[in-house]
């Protein structure tokens, strides 16, 4: 992940099974570390690990994951729009466990706003779908990800 997910076999499965986790809807975290098909969960301790088992280095990188379900309906009406909005934002807590919160489309970042096509809480459309974007070992941003379904 620290350059997003680049062509090749062992990336492209990485990045399928991370979609897989969180579509249809998420129902495990995106990253598990714990079940790294690398081995890596199965490593000694190494120096400088903190309370969530995780060194700084590769905390950044799991901090560094963006996601977003969006969960949107907007149907026009004789009176404006009548809007359903379920929008979760995916986070790891300080203790290094994922969680969901609700939040609302219009109040994600703008990049999930550009990527899935919404511009006002009057649009009338159905959006459903994971936005995730990832960062580099620079903390630059390497891969948008939009999966609808």
């Amino acid at each position: 992940m620290a350059g997003g997910f680049p062509a090749s076999t062992e990336c492209t499965a990485a990045k399928v099974e991370m979609i897989r986790r969180v579509t249809p809807f998420p129902i495990e975290p995106p990253l598990q570390l714990w079940n790294c098909p690398m081995g890596a969960s199965g490593m000694p301790p190494l120096p400088n690990i903190g309370s969530d088992g995780l060194s700084d280095e590769i905390r950044g990188y799991r901090d560094g994951l963006e996601i977003y379900h969006v969960d949107y309906e907007g149907q026009r009406n004789s009176g404006g729009v009548d809007v359903r909005d379920s929008t979760q934002e995916g986070f790891y807590d300080e203790n290094g466990d994922f969680r969901w919160v609700g939040t609302s489309l219009g109040g994600t970042p703008s990049w999930v706003q550009e990527t899935v096509g919404y511009r006002s809480i009057n649009m009338s459309m159905t959006i459903q779908g994971i936005a995730m974007r990832t960062r580099d070992y620079e903390g630059q941003v390497s891969e948008i990800i939009w999966q609808t379904y």
